[in-house]
């Protein structure tokens, strides 16, 4: 067996032997005994430090991925260490059959910093989306008495694995071999205010989308998008969901991203910040549209269970304590800026976009070579479709590690050059 923490040999019972693990066998047992969906980087990675993380044969990364921009405060945070601690020691899980004190606290404390009245958990991002779906849908059966049910998403996005948020997914290579999808969504291109008053009518119950689309390519909308759709949705009764998965808790310099267009979804959904690595999903809307979700509707039986929830409350109240998005702000001016110079500088680099602490760069060529060779030199950074590299590093980041990394990163594109 294997102790996870040091990558180590233990014997029964888990007790460590203090034989280190080949890191050859580890990928042979892998290879063996999981299914084969991941295409994983030759690394196996056994421990963290705020922006540092460590793999088995001792080699240090710096740490701009944060786990798909998931550890906003970094590995091994000492606040979220230690409500790690006390809530293991004080209650692990009840189940949503009572009531459990922290997941009140986090509902009150997420809509007390948000337009949300009413907050659901789950336990993760595509759960939250799937619990967005299915509340449009019955808020829409329920407020209209009609076979109002399509969801209008956009090209490129992403939403999730589930059958229902793969179908809302933008991307046909997430579809296949997984047809028929599920009825009542279809597509139109991101950013096109024309091309969503087109498809909106009778039968739309929501539009779905990502305030700054991540994995699909890092794009930024035009100021007017989304208060735009803001105003189509007021038109036509249908329900505005905004997928802050990736782009909420501070990542893009604001604790929510659509707080940048001056506007409020009806519905909105959060997870991968939420409790800096532990599993949790939140759908959050206005009381008059969660009011559909009566007893028996829908439920989870991990979701929001005690133990993280207590985690997910550490999380957002360091966030909003020590100012997280700003900093995210104004540490991510700096990041952008050392971009725009490479770009400058490297033809292979055709556009730099995003905001905050999500940045992409464009390039003329694949992007997978790049993220190959940025690790190889100690820095774990992501693509975000074919062409596109994006750093979406902890918050807690500073501008001199910002600058190791973009020397990193420009060395690597020179070689590509």
């Amino acid at each position: 067996m294997e102790d996870l923490r040091a990558g180590r040999a233990s014997g029964p019972g888990g007790a460590p032997t203090g034989k280190a693990m080949d890191t050859r066998t580890l990928f042979e047992w892998s290879a063996a005994y999981h299914m084969p969906n991941f295409s994983r980087a030759p690394i196996c990675l056994v421990r963290g430090d705020g922006l540092r993380v460590w793999d088995t044969e001792g080699r240090e990364y710096l740490d701009f991925g944060a786990g798909l921009a998931v550890t906003a405060l970094g590995h091994c945070h000492p606040r979220v260490t230690g409500a790690i601690r006390e809530a293991s020691a004080t209650l692990l899980h009840v189940s949503n059959l009572y009531h459990n004190v922290p997941q009140i606290h986090l509902a009150k404390l997420l809509c007390e910093h948000s337009f949300a009245e009413q907050a659901y958990f789950s336990n993760s991002g595509a759960e939250a989306n799937e619990t967005a779906l299915k509340l449009a849908r019955k808020y829409a059966r329920e407020r209209f008495a009609t076979d109002r049910y399509e969801i209008i998403a956009t090209h490129d996005s992403f939403h999730g694995r589930t059958l229902a948020t793969v179908t809302a997914t933008g991307q046909p290579k997430y579809h296949h071999g997984f047809e028929p999808l599920v009825p009542g969504f279809k597509h139109v291109p991101y950013n096109d205010l024309r091309a969503m008053e087109r498809a909106v009518d009778n039968r739309t119950a929501a539009i779905l989308v990502e305030p700054i689309q991540g994995e699909g390519g890092v794009h930024v909308p035009d100021d007017d998008y989304l208060p735009g759709l803001r105003k189509l949705c007021d038109a036509s009764g249908a329900l505005l969901i905004l997928d802050e998965i990736q782009t909420g808790l501070g990542r893009t310099g604001r604790l929510w991203a659509h707080q940048h267009a001056g506007i409020e979804p009806d519905i909105m959904t959060v997870a991968k910040a939420l409790a800096n690595g532990l599993p949790i999903g939140a759908t959050l809307a206005r009381r008059d549209v969660a009011s559909v979700l009566t007893p028996g509707t829908h439920g989870s039986t991990f979701g929001g269970n005690p133990f993280v929830t207590a985690v997910a409350i550490a999380c957002v109240t360091t966030l909003l304590d020590e100012k997280i998005p700003e900093r995210a702000a104004r540490v991510g001016r700096h990041l952008a800026e050392g971009l725009r110079r490479i770009a400058a500088a490297r033809p292979v680099v055709r556009a730099v976009r995003g905001r905050g602490l999500l940045l992409g760069a464009e390039l003329s060529r694949p992007a997978a070579p790049i993220v190959d060779a940025c690790r190889e030199q100690g820095l774990l950074i992501l693509s975000a479709g074919d062409k596109v590299v994006r750093l979406a590093p902890p918050l807690v980041v500073d501008e001199r590690l910002c600058d190791q990394a973009l020397a990193i990163l420009d060395g690597a594109l020179a070689k590509a050059a």
